[in-house]
């Protein structure tokens, strides 16, 4: 048994955590999803491309933007640069897939391989995060993210090992509903060991600090892993993130992710977990390690402020808003709008 603080990374062990090669596994714990793939290089080429911008015909009814709040919008400019000039997209096969999908789902939120476009929430309604009705907020969302390069390039996605033979980029549409972040949690298991859980949403939540509440959540994710997980799982070293339910006593896969340097430790660090692993397998540790934000003055707290900030003000917004007051930074930031969604 190797005791490494990771275990040697490889291109089929990454593979084993993208969504098409984990989902059909545990489909019957895990939120419905429909996956595509694999998607053209021309869609490749979209998501690579300058500027945000809709393919053709992905809109199912025409409609002003919500980004533009004094009753102009794109359909108020002129036709003359749709898109960026030489770039024109359309994928019509990949719309009709993505429409039976919100037909069945109701909604759909998207993700690639491995991300999501969480650090894009903040461009449709914040009652709704991530809730799309259409291709054209499917596109919008990936457009708008940073997250996704990581699936996009296999450099990044592969990053630390070498790179596989082939590498199908896929789109995973997953219904939608409102989640309740405070559930969400992520386990941590070395050498078939579950050897950690963390809270995932840095906000205190002061449920947590009951003692009744934490054994409740222990207990739960240690009997979901061993009955739900370790039966059907080769991989020996992984993380996944789990949704409770709200009596805390059942749950649903949401991610898997490798136990690697890149998938965030969130409120441990990895050499914690390794000294627990090590804690575990000697027998003087009996079970998984816990932790959560149990105030509001913990240093890993963030006290309301939104997730993924940093990713909110592109960093255009930075550059127009030089010198200029409120007002003429927000016409400056619409027309810039207007230029990379239109042309």
């Amino acid at each position: 048994m190797s005791t490494g603080i990771f275990p040697k990374l490889s291109s089929s062990y990454i593979l084993s955590f993208q969504f098409s090669s984990w989902y059909t596994i545990f489909a019957n714990v895990s939120i419905k999803s429909t996956i595509i793939r694999p998607l053209s290089q021309e869609f490749r080429d979209y998501l690579d491309a300058d500027g945000v911008f809709i393919p053709e015909g992905s809109e199912d009814v025409p409609t002003k933007s919500s980004i533009f709040d004094d009753g102009e919008g794109p359909d108020d400019i002129s036709d003359e640069d749709e898109t960026p000039e030489g770039q024109h997209f359309a994928f019509p096969d990949l719309d009709a897939k993505i429409r039976e999908s919100i037909q069945e789902y109701g909604a759909v939120f998207p993700k690639l391989n491995f991300s999501s476009p969480k650090d894009a929430s903040w461009i449709l309604p914040a009652s709704s995060p991530l809730k799309c009705t259409s291709p054209a907020e499917v596109y919008l969302l990936l457009k708008s993210s940073d997250f996704i390069t990581h699936d996009t390039s296999p450099e990044s996605a592969f990053s630390g090992c070498d790179l596989p033979e082939t590498y199908d980029l896929e789109l995973v549409l997953r219904k939608w509903y409102p989640i309740d972040r405070s559930r969400e949690l992520r386990c941590f298991v070395r050498h078939n060991i579950l050897i950690g859980i963390s809270q995932r949403d840095t906000n205190y939540y002061d449920f947590y600090n009951e003692v009744n509440i934490r054994d409740t959540i222990l207990a739960s994710i240690t009997a979901f892993w061993e009955s739900k997980i370790r039966p059907k799982w080769e991989i020996s070293d992984y993380t996944f993130d789990i949704l409770l339910t709200r009596d805390l006593v059942r749950g649903h896969i949401l991610d898997f992710n490798p136990y690697a340097p890149q998938t965030d430790a969130l409120l441990f660090t990895y050499d914690e977990l390794h000294d627990i692993f090590l804690e575990r397998i000697a027998g003087d540790k009996k079970s998984a390690t816990l932790k959560i934000i149990d105030s509001k003055t913990h240093p890993a707290a963030v006290s309301n402020m939104p997730a993924y900030q940093h990713n909110m003000m592109p960093f255009e917004a930075l550059n127009i808003s030089n010198g200029r007051n409120i007002e003429e930074f927000s016409n400056a930031w619409k027309e810039g709008i207007r230029e990379s969604m239109n042309g």
